[in-house]
C-alpha cells in the first residue's frame, strides 16, 4: 500500500516542530511525497543531489558555498537541473538566516510552484529528522488483529483465535507492569528495511475490549506509564487453545520439548520470530509470556538454552 503524503499536510503536522518556514513556491503546496517515488537507495530526503535527486533536496552551508562557487553557465545549468527534477519541497538550513537564499532561488520557486522552505536547524539535524518521519509516514502499513504490548522493554504481538483471551491476558499483563499499544487492530509500518513499527489507531488509543467489563480506558485506570505510542515489532506470540478431544495428546507431542515452537511470520516482507503457546487449564500464560521475552532478549544477545543444553548433552555423551 502506497501512502502519498502532501507537502501542506507534512507541514501542518511536523512543520512546527522542524522549524520549516515557508520562503517561495507556496503555490505547490499540493505537490505529493510519495512512498513509491524515490530510487532505491536514494533517501527520501538528502542533501543537494542533481544525478539521483531526492524528493526533499536539503541545502546547506556546503552546497550554498558549492553553488556561489560555480560559474554563471555552470550555476545556471544545476538550478534548472534542481528544479527540472520536481523535488517535493526544497529546504535551507544551517545558513545564518532565510536571508542568505539566493533571489533567484526565490524566483524559480515561485515561477515552478516548487515548495521552497527554510529552518534554523542544522543541516544535518534537519535532514535525518525529515527522513525519519517522511520514512515513518510513507512507510507500508499492515493491520494485524492481535494485542500490541511492550513487554519487558520490547515490542510483541499477541494473536490468536477471537475469544482466546487475547485481551484478558493483556490486561494481566498490565496489571503486572506491561505496558499497551494497541488492542484489537494494530497497525504496522516498515520503518526500515528490516524493521516493523507498530502503533494504535487514533479511535483505539488508550482503550481495551474485555468480554464482560466492555470497554476500559486502560490510561485512566493505570496510569500514563501504562500505555506507550510506539514500539518495534520483535516477537509474535500465538496463542492457541488444545483441541478437547484425543488430538490434544497427538498436538503436545508435536511441540518440540527441548527447542519449543518457533517459526517466521512475515508481516510487510519482513520476517518476525513467533512462538506459538497452547493454552491448558493451569497454566499461567502471561507468566508463560514474560519468559518467552526473557528467552527471546537472551537469544538476540546471542545465547540459545536449547543449544546450550544439547551442547552440555553431547559432552555428557562423549564422557567430558
Amino acid at each position: 500500500m502506497n501512502n502519498d503524503l502532501k507537502v501542506c499536510d507534512f507541514l501542518e503536522s511536523h512543520g512546527k516542530r522542524l522549524g520549516l518556514l515557508w520562503q517561495a513556491g507556496q503555490g505547490g503546496e499540493n505537490r505529493l511525497l510519495q512512498s513509491n517515488k524515490t530510487e532505491a537507495g536514494v533517501p527520501i530526503a538528502g542533501y543537494l543531489n542533481l544525478v539521483k535527486p531526492n524528493q526533499v533536496q536539503v541545502l546547506g552551508p556546503e552546497e550554498v558555498k558549492y553553488l556561489s562557487k560555480l560559474k554563471k553557465n555552470s550555476h545556471k545549468d544545476a538550478m534548472s537541473r534542481l528544479f527540472k527534477c520536481e523535488p517535493a519541497m526544497i529546504v535551507f538550513a544551517g545558513i545564518d538566516s532565510s536571508d542568505q537564499i539566493e533571489k533567484e532561488f526565490i524566483e524559480i520557486a515561485n515561477q515552478t510552484n516548487t515548495p521552497l522552505l527554510y529552518s534554523n536547524l542544522a543541516s544535518n539535524e534537519i535532514t535525518e529528522l525529515l527522513q525519519y518521519h517522511l520514512i515513518r509516514l510513507l512507510g507500508d502499513t499492515q493491520i494485524v488483529h492481535g494485542v500490541f504490548m511492550e513487554v519487558m522493554g520490547i515490542g510483541v504481538l499477541l494473536t490468536g483465535p477471537s475469544g482466546i483471551g487475547k485481551s484478558e491476558l493483556a490486561l494481566e499483563l498490565i496489571s503486572r507492569g506491561h505496558r499497551l499499544i494497541a488492542d484489537d487492530a494494530p497497525e504496522f509500518r516498515r520503518s526500515a528495511p528490516d524493521m516493523i513499527r507498530g502503533r494504535c489507531p487514533a479511535l483505539l488509543k488508550d482503550f481495551l475490549e474485555v468480554r464482560g467489563l466492555g470497554i476500559l480506558n486502560v490510561r485512566a485506570m493505570f496510569g500514563d506509564n501504562s500505555v506507550v505510542e510506539t514500539k518495534r515489532l520483535r516477537l509474535i506470540v500465538h496463542i492457541d487453545t488444545l483441541l478437547n478431544n484425543s488430538n490434544s495428546d497427538k498436538e503436545l507431542w508435536e511441540i518440540d520439548r527441548i527447542g519449543g515452537s518457533h517459526r517466521q511470520k512475515t508481516i510487510l516482507d519482513v520476517g518476525i520470530p513467533e512462538v506459538k503457546i497452547p493454552v491448558a487449564p493451569g497454566r499461567n500464560v502471561a507468566v508463560i509470556i514474560e519468559a518467552a521475552v526473557r528467552n527471546h532478549v537472551l537469544y538476540l544477545n546471542g545465547y540459545n538454552a536449547a543449544e546450550d543444553f544439547i551442547n552440555r548433552q553431547q559432552k555428557l555423551i562423549h564422557g567430558d
